[in-house]
């Protein structure tokens, strides 16, 4: 492979350092669930204690996915997540284009202070607002609801201030050529900004479900029917009922953490593209 001019060639030392240091964070990263996953693949026979672990199960069964099924509605329960989660990436990302837009592209009165907001709001920890949120739910009538769930994270400050400096580092030249041409402010958004920053609204999609969907505080505060409880309260009930058997346990955790799997594997491409590349291209 051809060396860029300048790059300088890595040593055998260097070489072997590097990728030991990615082994030790790829153990760090994958390595708790990997073994979730083999545990929640070894039969009652096997055990998950022994020492040197083993990774590979040698009487890999799914029954342990079916066991939780008998002991909870795992599935009522992602169906809820999944409500929830959907509807907060769709709240997310539109909600946060429209306000990063705003924020970076159009001209109005109190536009920094609208921005100095959202980065107050950040720095506000949930906890501390938590109960204000339960107050308000409850003067709505949406306590116990999952649209209660949904709302107090429907548009998060941190999304808002990414497709702010998405669209912000769009040149401006492509759409004053589109202001040129006749295109108002809708069609400049849809048409020539939106397109262009792909790869951030990947990214807020991904933080919008992953939020949404591993949340477990707020939906335990807010609810109190178990038809509505969502997957992360619904687990928990595998703690309490069945601790001795961490297979069960596995099981329910793989089961919640493979959405999250599917997810980025569809939209990873657009999570590392750059941000303004079909703007550039186009």
């Amino acid at each position: 492979m051809k060396r860029e001019p300048g790059e300088r060639r890595l040593s055998v030392r260097q070489l072997v350092l590097r990728y030991l240091l990615l082994l030790a964070v790829l153990a760090l990263t994958a390595g708790p669930f990997l073994w979730q996953l083999s545990t929640s693949l070894k039969g009652p026979g096997e055990d998950i204690y022994r020492y040197p672990p083993s990774l590979i199960p040698r009487q890999a069964t799914l029954a342990n996915y079916a066991g939780v099924a008998r002991v909870i509605p795992v599935w009522d329960f992602a169906l809820n997540s999944l409500k929830v989660a959907a509807a907060n990436v769709l709240t997310n990302c539109v909600g946060a284009a429209l306000a990063g837009y705003a924020l970076a592209r159009m001209r109005f009165r109190g536009r920094r202070a609208a921005l100095t907001v959202f980065i107050m709001a950040m720095l506000v920890p949930v906890e501390s607002i938590m109960i204000a949120q339960f107050v308000t739910m409850r003067e709505l009538q949406l306590n116990n609801t999952l649209i209660g769930v949904l709302l107090p994270g429907c548009i998060g400050a941190m999304n808002v201030l990414l497709m702010r400096n998405a669209f912000a580092g769009l040149p401006y030249e492509v759409e004053e050529a589109a202001y040129i041409d006749g295109a108002h402010a809708w069609q400049r958004f849809v048409r020539i900004a939106l397109p262009s920053v792909k790869g951030t609204l990947a990214v807020v999609a991904i933080f919008a479900f992953m939020g949404a969907w591993d949340d477990f505080l707020w939906p335990l505060i807010v609810l109190s029917d178990q038809s509505k409880f969502t997957l992360t309260i619904g687990l928990n009930f595998l703690h309490g009922t069945f601790a001795d058997d961490q297979r069960l346990v596995a099981a329910g955790t793989v089961i919640a953490v493979l959405p999250l799997i599917v997810l980025f594997a569809c939209l990873q491409r657009y999570f590392f593209r750059g941000v303004g590349e079909a703007a550039v291209k186009g």
